[in-house]
């Protein structure tokens, strides 16, 4: 029987992700190790518990065991040290002090990334944000909250509701994930089609570089003149910098919200559905599809009544002021009718629309209770083409030999195909990670992109050549250079080749002389 998978270190690129050793066990190909750091271990711990002290600094292998994955737990590796600063100054000065002895920093939030995107490296110093845990300003009158990075997604919204306010990403892990993470991968929710993902909800960041320069993108005020560096930062995944404060906006909560359930005997005319509704004008404030395999899990874990015998359910809700809630709620119905439903149900109060949810934020640890292992991934489509990707999917499915559970985002396009698997069975994860990869290149194929809001991390890293060219491939390591020379931060992440800033093109001087110095030169 094959052992659970860890972090190898293969002397070679082997396959997408990062292929498997001969057993089978998965290989995450990333920076090999510095032996020169790593012998300057206990060195470094020292002067990091100069300026964290206390218990600010995990070098003992049982404390580095919590912090080995994240969300992806497919790929393991625990880190040379972690430090979890408390205060922006401590992280300025961990920073710069790892920026001048070369030491490589991962920034860290909670650990849900589903991407790899906190995976630590084995000389490495995971920068662990947990204690960045307060609510430091809400402020009604301009709409908007600071909060410090690891405060909880869900926390922001309990902290406003008495006002009558919310803050509308919601990402399905919100009761556990981090503000800071949410802007590392720029998150979305059920809610996103409507009101925006966390790049639409957010004013403004605290930034620490790597030589521990502290500054300020954005702010209370909107729409801040110059170059739109909140938004480069907003999705960049940890590579730029780290996030120590974070001002994002808040909603008033509509006067209504109202949920339809539609179950069809046909994916396809689910997607049919999707589509028709969007054609027709109207956006509603969250529109999600789960597939029988996922109803079945949702229903038994969370036992709110959804239909067992419809192929695809539809969870449809619209929000507003009472009168066009109700009007649009019948418009939606004719749409599902004339698209073929066979199941229809309106929520007639607030706990039966909150239960029409319960099931379908349940939806991936209740596929946990089905399967010993799945592999969660994220691409994104462009609606229209819903009904031939499910299709697609289904075939793909069928060829690979393994389950697929589909819960996704529907109305903007964003799946997140639940591959099921067993980790025990020899071969059964690097299937799931081809069809995981043959679904990814299909989002491509039909338009579409690699990610929605889960990132690129070290899942999707090999595939990025997939949707991008070399020049644009080197561009975007380009902008990595201009915030890290040194790639010291989250480095291995995100970019499917290991490169300097050096080897980008940049002029090299020799001698006090430019290669070529006959050339014009602007």
């Amino acid at each position: 029987m094959a052992e659970r998978p860890r972090y190898v270190e293969p002397s070679v690129r082997a396959g997408r992700p990062g292929g498997h050793d001969e057993n089978g066990v998965a290989a995450m190909l990333m920076p090999a190790p510095d032996q020169g750091l790593l012998a300057r271990r206990a060195e470094f711990v020292a002067a990091l518990r100069a300026i964290v002290p206390g218990e600010g600094v995990i070098d003992d292998d049982a404390g580095l065991a919590a912090y080995e994955c994240d969300g992806l737990t497919a790929y393991r590796q625990r880190p040379m040290i972690v430090v979890l600063p408390e205060t922006v100054d401590q992280v300025s000065r961990v920073l710069a002090y790892c920026h001048g002895v070369g030491l490589k920093v991962v920034p860290r939030g909670a650990g849900t990334s589903l991407s790899g995107g906190s995976l630590p490296l084995a000389d490495g110093v995971i920068l662990g944000l947990g204690k960045f845990n307060r609510i430091l300003d809400i402020d009604y009158a301009n709409r908007c909250a600071v909060v410090q990075p690891g405060v909880t997604n869900l926390s922001v919204t309990h902290a406003v509701a008495g006002e009558g306010f919310y803050y509308a990403p919601d990402p399905s892990s919100q009761i556990a994930c981090s503000i800071g993470g949410n802007v590392a991968e720029n998150a979305g929710g059920v809610h996103c089609l409507k009101y925006g993902m966390t790049t639409n909800n957010l004013l403004g960041v605290e930034l620490v570089l790597i030589d521990g320069t502290v500054m300020r993108l954005g702010g209370k005020h909107l729409d801040p003149q110059g170059l739109d560096l909140l938004g480069v930062v907003c999705g960049s995944e940890g590579l730029l910098g780290v996030v120590t404060e974070v001002t994002v906006r808040i909603l008033q909560a509509p006067e209504t919200q109202r949920a339809l359930l539609m179950g069809f005997q046909d994916v396809e005319e689910a997607g049919a559905c999707v589509a028709a509704v969007i054609a027709a004008g109207i956006i509603p404030a969250g529109m999600e599809m789960m597939d029988r395999l996922a109803i079945v899990a949702a229903e038994a874990f969370v036992k709110v009544g959804y239909p067992l015998d419809v192929e695809a359910l539809l969870i449809i809700e619209l929000d507003g002021p009472p009168a066009e809630v109700d009007h649009l709620i019948e418009v939606v119905r004719e749409i599902g009718e004339g698209c073929g439903a066979s199941y229809l149900r309106i929520s007639m109060d607030e706990d039966e629309r909150k239960g029409f949810w319960a099931g379908r934020k349940a939806a991936f640890p209740a596929v946990g209770r089905i399967s010993p292992d799945y592999y969660c991934m994220d691409g994104t489509i462009p609606r229209g083409t819903l009904p031939l990707v499910l299709r697609r999917m289904t075939e793909l499915s069928e060829r690979y030999g393994l389950r697929i559970a589909n819960v996704f985002h529907a109305g903007d396009g964003n799946l997140h195909p639940l591959i099921l698997y067993d980790a025990d069975i020899p071969g059964e994860l690097h299937r799931a990670e081809e069809l995981g990869a043959a679904i990814l290149t299909l989002c491509v194929e039909v338009g579409g992109v690699l990610t929605g809001e889960h990132g690129v991390g070290v899942e999707k890293r090999d595939l990025m050549e997939v949707q991008f060219g070399p020049a644009d491939l080197d561009q975007q390591q380009r902008l990595k250079c201009a915030f890290d020379e040194d790639g010291l931060l989250n480095p291995g992440k995100v970019f499917p080749k290991l490169c300097r800033c050096a080897e980008l093109g940049r002029v090299h001087i020799h001698g006090g002389q430019v290669r070529f110095p006959e050339l014009d030169r602007f």
